[in-house]
């Protein structure tokens, strides 16, 4: 019951009053950003969803278009601006979230919805991620978040998709808050950004 109606009703509430809560911190996020980013305060990407389905996922945009001499994009380390990683350092980024979760996009608590180019990377296991909606938050971020191996932090997703209920939910939710407060696993050891994915 909760997985099939409940969880979506959860979700669209819980989102709309976060998104209100924190309507000020958008705000204000929203217009420093837009000057440290030349007018652009917000990331639009397109992320796959349940079933692999892709939508546009919103965030803050802490990182600079900034080029080598190339024309390439500079490294995530050099181009995420001190608002920026002020902004990534208290999980603000995800605030714009909210507004895919009450789209219904996403859902508060699931796997994070990675990058549409590792589609055809995942093994016959590590698909099943896609067996539910995204979150903007989930079992793996919890339990390491960017320095976790890619190995297990799709072992975590895939056991959450197994076993995902609301005391879970709730206990994953609870467990972000205090990963916030303490800042725990926002960087992986060698990038701003965890590394991307390459295969198995």
């Amino acid at each position: 019951m909760y997985r099939l109606f409940l969880k979506r009703i959860f979700d669209f509430i819980a989102a709309l009053a976060a998104f209100l809560l924190f309507s000020p911190v958008f705000l204000i996020s929203t217009f420093a950003l837009f000057l440290a980013n030349s007018g652009k305060p917000f990331f639009f990407q397109p992320r796959p969803g349940k079933n692999s389905k892709v939508f546009k996922i919103i965030k803050f945009k802490t990182m600079n278009d900034r080029k080598d001499g190339n024309g390439k994009l500079l490294s995530d380390a050099e181009r995420l601006t001190k608002v920026g990683k002020t902004v990534r350092n208290l999980s603000l980024d995800e605030i714009p979230q909210l507004i895919n979760v009450i789209k219904g996009d996403m859902s508060l608590v699931g796997p994070r919805p990675l990058l549409v180019e590792y589609l055809p990377l995942y093994n016959q296991s590590q698909a099943r991620r896609h067996n539910v909606k995204p979150g903007i938050t989930g079992w793996a971020q919890v339990n390491g978040r960017n320095t976790l191996s890619w190995e297990k932090k799709f072992k975590y997703d895939v056991w959450y998709v197994d076993n995902q209920s609301f005391l879970l939910d709730l206990k994953i939710l609870f467990l972000t808050i205090k990963k916030v407060f303490v800042r725990e696993g926002i960087t992986s050891e060698s990038s701003a950004t965890m590394e991307k994915f390459k295969g198995n």
